[in-house]
């Protein structure tokens, strides 16, 4: 089952601008699209749900903006698995 998971997310884009990475992902089953963004500088990631009517392209150049009109938190650290099993 994990596989299949695995294998119905698309990533239709990607870029990286100043050490943020930016994808545009794509559920095959359920054909949800968000945007994720990882800044590799800081830690920091989010998603954003690209929701009726917004564009995806737009929230894919734009993931700042839609995460802070949808309410986002933009600051939330990622913490590498390393760090992770350490602090268990």
């Amino acid at each position: 089952m994990t596989a299949e998971v695995l294998t119905s997310i698309r990533e239709l884009d990607t870029r990286v601008t100043d050490g943020v990475q930016v994808r545009l992902l794509w559920c095959e089953h359920d054909g949800t699209l968000w945007v994720t963004a990882v800044n590799t500088k800081t830690g920091d990631a989010f998603h954003v749900e690209v929701r009726d009517g917004e564009r995806p392209l737009d929230v894919f150049h734009h993931p700042y903006a839609y995460a802070a009109h949808h309410g986002i938190e933009t600051s939330a650290r990622v913490v590498p698995e390393s760090e992770a099993s350490m602090a268990a």
